[in-house]
């Protein structure tokens, strides 16, 4: 081992279950809770030097594991199998050396855990690769937390020669020989990013719109919430089976926003638009964009990307060729990115752009972060209602990957009751003000979250 490297000695995990303060719609499903998988991780250095860390991570069945003939439980009950599997493979793999290196090596076995259960149960619809990614990444953080902790280190220091001897090279092919990941990555975090704030499908958008008053002190509708934090981002969800409610949607969201803003004296706000790939074609969104220019050309002209608008499944649809959208508006993967084959099948249909995930491992968020900035390729991170632990995970990538434009921030509407415990720890972070969370925070040792 070099005096660097560390091995695992022990892994634990546990679980917390939170009811949403409102529900959230995910590709046509309605999703009123959310568990969360909490990792503990300690690892030791070839001097018996040990460290614990913690990874943190929404399971989002509904989201990494959609089915139509599988329940919610049987989905959710797959994805808490994979993390006993995962625990195993990670306490049981007897390797040492940095983080990224030990999970790049163990990611083939992770990803048989899917598989197995697959055969075991006879799933009609098989576990797809992004559930388990889902999974296995709050035991990555947990480990990059650990190493960082133990080096008295924020993790985004550990990507430096000295701790991580290989080259992209060695993770990514030949393409990549000689260039190394801290290049890639910035050590300091950037001390404010504007926060894109989801208005989903159930979301009220004017007073009229609210039926049943959560009446908990927090906004019950659009207008109120950009009044309140002060919001200049807005990620739109959208239905991609039916156009006219889709443009009548943006064109509504853009009439409160103008009319807001205008009494803020805001002049420059942006969108992003997400069909959770349920455009049937490439078509529907190009139909869907020449409207809503024609609708409202101001609100066309503030569309800063669009986000997955066909299935996931790039290789079963090549028909689904991005060129043409994406000379219109940045088109990004999100659902599709899953390795460096995915996202170079994604470059060759089209796409000029990817949405990174905290839910997708720090490993492989860093890696395909720095393929992304070789191919200049347009950069945004987005979460998975992270709340928590998961949330400073999340925005700490958003906040070291260089040309990251926004980050994502929905669990303070969703589910708050997870950030409660957090929030005077990291004031900024889960409390949005003049539409920018302060990640000059995001410095602490591990992966920040203390």
């Amino acid at each position: 081992m070099k005096s660097t490297d560390i091995r695992i000695r022990d892994v634990y995990l546990e679980y917390e279950d939170f009811h949403y303060r409102t529900p959230i719609k995910f590709g046509g499903v309605a999703l009123d809770r959310v568990t969360i998988l909490n990792v503990r991780m300690t690892v030791e250095s070839g001097a018996g030097k040990s460290a614990t860390g913690s990874g943190s991570m929404p399971l989002g069945n509904v989201w990494a594991f959609p089915s139509r003939v599988l329940t919610y439980d049987q989905t959710l009950g797959a994805m808490r199998f994979l993390a006993s599997r995962v625990a195993g493979d990670y306490s049981g793999c007897g390797q040492s050396g940095h983080p990224i290196d030990i999970t790049h090596q163990l990611e083939p076995e992770l990803l048989l855990a899917g598989n197995d259960f697959t055969a075991l149960h006879q799933l009609a619809d098989p576990v797809p690769k992004l559930a388990v990614l889902v999974v296995a990444s709050a035991f990555d953080a947990a480990l990059h937390d650990a190493y960082g902790r133990l080096h008295e280190l924020n993790c985004f220091h550990t990507y430096t020669p000295e701790f991580l001897p290989n080259d992209l090279g060695h993770y990514l092919g030949s393409e990549f020989d000689g260039l190394r990941l801290h290049d890639f990555v910035s050590p300091v975090p950037k001390p404010r990013m504007p926060l894109y704030h989801l208005v989903g499908a159930l979301d009220p958008i004017t007073p009229a719109d609210v039926t049943n008053p959560v009446g908990d002190g927090l906004p019950e509708y659009l207008a109120q919430w950009i009044a309140r934090d002060g919001l200049t981002h807005l990620k739109i969800k959208l239905n991609g089976d039916d156009i006219a409610w889709d443009v009548e949607r943006c064109v509504r969201v853009n009439t409160v926003a103008e009319e807001v803003q205008r009494q803020r004296g805001v002049t420059t706000w942006w969108y992003s638009l997400d069909f959770n790939e349920r455009c049937q074609n490439v078509a529907y969104l190009i139909e869907f964009l020449r409207l809503l220019k024609v609708r409202t050309p101001a609100g066309y002209d503030r569309v800063q990307y669009v986000e997955q608008p066909t299935a996931r499944d790039l290789k079963a649809h090549p028909e689904n060729k991005m060129h043409e959208a994406a000379k219109l508006k940045p088109v990004v993967i999100d659902e599709s990115l899953l390795d460096l084959e995915s996202l170079k099948l994604s470059m060759e249909m089209g796409y000029t752009g990817v949405a990174f995930k905290a839910c997708k491992g720090q490993t492989q968020t860093l890696l395909l972060a720095a393929a992304a900035q070789k191919y200049g390729l347009f950069r945004c991170v987005q979460d998975l209602t992270c709340v928590g632990a998961s949330l400073i995970h999340s925005a700490s990538l958003a906040a070291h990957i260089p040309g990251v434009a926004a980050i994502e921030s929905n669990g303070r509407q969703y589910c708050p009751l997870a950030n409660a415990p957090w929030d005077a720890k990291f004031p900024g972070v889960f409390t949005i003000t003049d539409g920018t969370m302060n990640t000059s925070l995001l410095n602490g040792v591990g992966l920040g979250a203390g």
